[in-house]
């Protein structure tokens, strides 16, 4: 059976994920994101408007005009998880193949909101929900079947997706860390790695995040973050000032560790932000995590501001409000809050909590250098990188590489200099580039099997 895979988008930079794998007739395609520095760039653009070729000729989606050149057809589109470099351009593309989008349920609802948030293209595609440890037949053959394989990441319902063919399985290993005492869901089913990199065939290839392949070490769990959280809230329990709180809001375990401390400082939590309503509403409906009652989600910029008035009429000191803006990005909460534009009033001594760290890419480094000094200058005291990385570490991916004992490894999620620290590792373990280690661009196809 021919075996090809097309690496479409990420291959030259973190974002824009999409990558498609040929077994035979049948293609399957893995991730469709979005390039979110590309779209930060143009900030007064309404990308949800645009064609998808002018999308793609500003660098904000996959440029998929390479999937003519794979002869099969297209019999499913896999997100691995629901950031938007990884579902973003699925609103945008996926009205181009007659195929479902196959996904965890937590990931299918975001897909699900992408899709009826934009409906200019009219994407009808099928959405089929697949859990953590399921397989499916992919094509007529039934030689072919996809298998999803827990991981963990910085959002909750994430998998590694591995097409298994006659020739081999394909390992698609983006995003992970290797957390074995998560805060919400399962650990890393390391177990079925290992399985799979000793039946039949084993691995014919691994597609792999390179985000973190330069740093020594293992990544913390979720634990230590959350540790260090508690650890900094507990610290201002007398503090009779106002302390705000950002992250990811996608991250679902860490907002729900930011809830449960504010309460026991005495704070009433409260989400403000169109993000954080829509990930923690959404983890909260499928019962992913149990919220309390009383806590506030606001999405709706007179939602909030009706909220900050109230926070400031009854008392600062009383909430703790976990809002959108941990990279800088102008029209996010805590932005507006550091320009002054919201009833909110900062005040000398008040704290801003990063529970996050700033993504390196030049955008978001100014962005979030140009926020840190508006809220310097309103007095505000800043407490930063309050987290741990959602991607392996050095001693993560020899891990993994001895689980899944590959034939053929293609690194992913970077560009070239990113890949560098990577083929090293890969080298140091016997691996060669060029000859099974395929360092690639966007827009290429590689002939594994003939």
């Amino acid at each position: 059976m021919e075996i090809e895979i097309a690496t479409i988008g990420g291959y030259e930079e973190v974002g824009r994920q999409m990558t498609a794998v040929r077994a035979g007739d049948d293609v399957v395609i893995f991730d469709m994101g979005l390039n979110l520095s590309q779209v930060l760039i143009h900030d007064n653009v309404e990308t949800e408007r645009m064609h998808s070729l002018d999308l793609i000729d500003m660098g904000a989606i996959p440029d998929d005009r390479i999937m003519s050149d794979l002869e099969g057809d297209v019999q499913a589109i896999v997100p691995t998880h629901g950031h938007l470099d990884h579902i973003g351009a699925i609103s945008k593309l996926a009205h181009r193949y007659d195929a479902p989008v196959v996904a965890t349920p937590f990931t299918i609802e975001l897909v699900k909101q992408q899709i009826e948030g934009e409906q200019k293209f009219g994407v009808e595609n099928d959405l089929i929900k697949m859990d953590a440890g399921e397989t499916m037949s992919i094509g007529d053959s039934g030689n072919v079947e996809l298998e999803f394989v827990n991981v963990t990441h910085s959002i909750i319902d994430a998998i590694n997706p591995v097409l298994h063919t006659p020739e081999g399985a394909i390992v698609y290993g983006l995003d992970k860390r290797m957390d074995h005492t998560p805060v919400i869901g399962d650990p890393i089913d390391m177990k079925r790695f290992r399985e799979i990199g000793r039946e039949g065939n084993g691995v014919l290839c691994y597609i792999e995040d390179c985000t973190n392949a330069n740093k020594k070490g293992r990544t913390p769990s979720e634990n230590v973050a959350r540790e260090h959280l508690r650890d900094v809230l507990y610290s201002m329990e007398d503090y009779d000032g106002g302390i705000v709180a950002t992250t990811f809001s996608s991250h679902i375990a860490r907002v729900t560790s930011l809830v449960e401390f504010a309460k026991d400082i005495g704070r009433q939590p409260v989400l403000l932000g169109r993000s954080m309503e829509k990930y923690s509403g959404t983890a909260e409906r499928l019962d992913f995590v149990d919220f309390p009652d009383d806590l506030g989600m606001f999405g709706h910029r007179k939602s909030v501001d009706r909220t900050f008035k109230r926070i400031m009429n009854e008392g600062k000191e009383n909430f703790l409000p976990v809002v959108t803006g941990h990279q800088g990005e102008p029209r996010a909460m805590l932005t507006r809050m550091a320009r002054g534009e919201t009833p909110y009033e900062l005040d000398d001594g008040d704290k801003v909590v990063f529970s996050a760290r700033v993504i390196p890419e030049p955008t978001n480094e100014g962005q979030r250098y140009q926020a840190e000094k508006l809220l310097g200058m309103q007095g505000a005291r800043i407490y930063d990188d309050i987290h741990v990385s959602g991607h392996l570490n050095q001693e993560g991916h020899y891990e993994m590489l001895d689980a899944l004992q590959p034939q053929n490894i293609i690194p992913a999620h970077q560009d070239l200099k990113g890949f560098s620290g990577y083929v090293n590792l890969c080298e140091s373990e016997g691996y060669q580039m060029g000859r099974d280690v395929h360092v690639t661009r966007n827009g290429n196809l590689i002939q594994l099997v003939d």
